[in-house]
């Protein structure tokens, strides 16, 4: 059956009016992006409270936390300049600062007395940075993770996800894994949370970053193909869990992870995260916990680095203040960590934000961890960081300006691309 020529008509209106207010969505979002990086030139973030490195002992292993970037950077550079036969370095962002020269001078050094030095960074994060940064000693294996991966799979969404994982392994005694990137300004000036592990948890971290070298290293670094060998681990620590989101594979358990998490919470749930855009079945939950009597509380940046995804995210904060969820701001400088406790025994700390990007799109890396003593410490934690937050009241929340709301409402369908 043929269309008539008004339903045509019809039709072309629809498809020019929706491009015409997905094309204002955009613009509207690069401007407001831009005006904000304008206003915060030369602007430097208040200080803010930490607390000091403690390690927590879980079996044969001991799970160390960091919440300022300066104590995490000596630990990890004075574990590379001990390292006798092997590191492994994966990072997302890798400033050409002062703190990203002293990571490269100990890599390099590292390399030169013999130790097999393997690195990853992710060449999209890093397109800012020098390439005269980027230019490595041969003794040390680069793999640039490319700024596009699909070739001509144009079509294929397995291949554009981002490597957004943060990890170092030394030796397989030692491993770090968390938030932090490396850079002057997280040195200081951002909230971060990151572990030091050692013992049996260190061989899953030394497992996953293997796979993601072992899936594209070919084409991709100027040394031979061979793949990183792993021995098999003699020992497994089963309260310390290693959570890989792998788009090439169509893997994603780290959603999962969290939502089994929150739905088996009988007494509280305290989550940390640097972006919340999450999809309506992760709201579902927090809000279900909420009602039937958990203490459910959401700590995020009251201005985090990127304005549109704070617009977005404000869009949730109605439904999850109506469902008694307590929302935490995080006041005078940016909050970057991923952690959550559950009912004073479960614990995850890693890389992966509540976005669509995070939970559904990059390459991410999560510790789930089992422990009472880890549960406890990171509690601890969250409540110095909620010293420094501003709590938000209904009632506050909904007498905001009018085109407050409109503009959350407006962008709202970019929520799939964050």
């Amino acid at each position: 059956m043929r269309r008539g020529p008004d339903v045509d008509r019809v039709l072309a209106v629809l498809r020019r009016t929706l491009m015409t207010i997905l094309g204002l969505q955009l613009v509207i979002a690069v401007t407001m992006s831009v005006v904000d990086s304008y206003r915060r030139r030369g602007k430097k973030p208040k200080p803010f409270p930490t607390t000091a490195p403690r390690a927590v002992e879980i079996g044969e292993s001991t799970v160390t936390t960091y919440t300022f970037g300066r104590d995490l950077y000596d630990d990890m550079l004075a574990a590379i300049a001990g390292a006798e036969r092997q590191i492994l370095f994966e990072t997302y962002i890798w400033k050409g600062d002062a703190t990203g020269e002293r990571f490269k001078a100990a890599l390099a050094a590292a390399a030169d007395r013999g130790v097999e030095v393997l690195c990853i960074y992710d060449g999209f994060a890093n397109l800012v940075v020098s390439p005269v940064f980027k230019r490595f000693p041969p003794s040390m294996k680069v793999l640039k993770f490319p700024v596009y991966a699909a070739g001509w799979r144009f079509f294929d969404l397995r291949r554009y996800g981002r490597d957004h994982r943060k990890i170092l392994v030394v030796d397989d005694t030692v491993g770090f894994v968390g938030g932090y990137n490396i850079g002057d300004a997280y040195a200081t000036e951002w909230r971060d949370t990151h572990v030091r592990i050692t013992g049996p948890g260190v061989w899953d971290l030394k497992r996953a970053f293997a796979d993601f070298w072992n899936l594209h290293r070919r084409r991709r670094i100027r040394h031979s193909e061979r793949p990183l060998l792993l021995e098999t681990a003699s020992q497994w620590e089963p309260r310390i869990r290693v959570q890989r989101n792998v788009p090439r594979l169509w893997m994603f358990p780290i959603r999962a992870m969290y939502l089994e998490a929150i739905n088996r919470a009988s007494k509280n749930v305290w989550l940390t995260t640097a972006y919340f855009i999450p999809d309506q079945d992760f709201v579902d939950a927090m809000k279900d916990a909420a009602r039937r009597g958990v203490d459910v509380r959401l700590l995020v940046p009251l201005k985090s680095n990127h304005i549109v995804a704070d617009w977005i995210s404000r869009g949730y904060f109605s439904q999850l203040l109506d469902a008694g969820v307590q929302v935490l701001r995080f006041k005078g400088a940016m909050v970057h960590a991923k952690t959550a406790t559950v009912d004073g025994t479960w614990s995850t700390v890693g890389t992966a934000n509540i976005d669509r990007l995070s939970l559904q799109g990059n390459y991410e890396i999560n510790v789930e961890i089992i422990d009472a003593g880890l549960a406890s410490r990171l509690e601890e934690i969250f409540l110095t960081d909620q010293s420094n937050c501003a709590p938000l009241t209904s009632a506050e929340w909904e007498t905001r300006d009018l085109h407050r709301k409109f503009t959350e409402s407006f962008l709202a369908p970019l929520r799939p691309l964050l």
